[in-house]
């Protein structure tokens, strides 16, 4: 399947950014990180706008994206639904950062966790459909959360880093972050690399003249084939290398580097994993 770049960057960068309001949240409800509250915002909320730009130019006629937001089970319009409600919730952020030096409260920090998880979860949905079997699987979502996790714990980190008396929150922010990004990557690697039997399996992916015969080679569309191979292996290989950067913070409290680490690994590593998405996204004769 060809690379759709745009879309790359789109889920890529809002990951990113509902990762990084999400590890906000999980600061705030623990009462640390206040004097970065701000910086991280206008972090998050520059990577959501960057994604935004993105999804445009995976349309010939952008114009035209805003035909589907008249139905409320269309992918995009439950995505916009969902970046509209984490909007709210920034906005109430910068607020409540504007008006007072004290901590954010609590409810505000849940408030956050659980409109940044429902993006994600929301966007990484509407790329689940039958007719791609390497895609119809929770365990695709799960690789974008766990992209946000990797991400958003090691921008914190990083921006907090000067605050020592933060540190046990960083190491266990982006120890945990990290590892659910390596566990989810290699997970869905998995998943994509089984989903291969769906292209030769009589009733689903056949040719009506040759109903023996799969219509494709079932291996091209393995993250191990020969087109998939090296992203497959760079995006576990840096999921891996941000739980090793977070594993360093933890032992040396250097988080600047150790956030920086996590934070860049977690995001390129993303990306690749995302053009392994395109290179599995084959699709199955039945639902074609």
């Amino acid at each position: 399947m060809e690379l759709q770049w745009p879309l790359i960057l789109f889920t890529t960068f809002l990951s990113a950014s509902a990762g990084l309001f999400g590890a906000q949240g999980v600061y705030a409800i623990v009462g640390r990180g206040r004097l970065v509250q701000m910086r991280a915002l206008v972090a998050s909320f520059v990577m959501l706008a960057l994604g935004g730009i993105a999804v445009f130019f995976h349309l010939t006629h952008p114009d035209r994206l805003f035909n589907g937001f008249g139905h409320i089970t269309s992918g995009i319009t439950q995505e916009l639904i969902a970046i509209v409600v984490m909007a709210i919730v920034m906005v109430l952020f910068f607020v409540l950062l504007r008006r007072s030096e004290e901590q954010l409260p609590a409810w505000l920090g849940v408030l956050a966790v659980v409109s940044a998880v429902a993006l994600v979860v929301v966007m990484g949905h509407s790329y689940m459909m039958p007719s791609r079997p390497a895609w119809n699987s929770f365990v695709q979502v799960a690789s974008l959360i766990g992209a946000a996790c990797a991400i958003g714990a090691g921008v914190m980190a990083y921006l907090d880093a000067s605050d020592t008396g933060d540190g046990d929150v960083h190491g266990v922010t982006t120890l945990v972050g990290s590892a659910i990004n390596a566990l989810a990557s290699i997970g869905f690697v998995a998943i994509a690399a089984g989903s291969v039997g769906s292209f030769i399996q009589v009733g689903f992916y056949f040719d009506p003249n040759h109903p023996t015969s799969g219509i494709t080679e079932a291996q091209a569309y393995s993250p191990l084939a020969a087109d998939a191979m090296a992203y497959t292996a760079l995006a576990i290989v840096l999921a891996l290398c941000s739980l090793a950067f977070a594993l360093y913070g933890k032992k040396t409290s250097k988080w600047q580097i150790a956030g920086a680490g996590c934070a860049i690994c977690g995001f390129v590593g993303a990306m690749f994993l995302r053009v392994v998405l395109y290179c599995v996204g084959g699709s199955v004769f039945m639902f074609y």
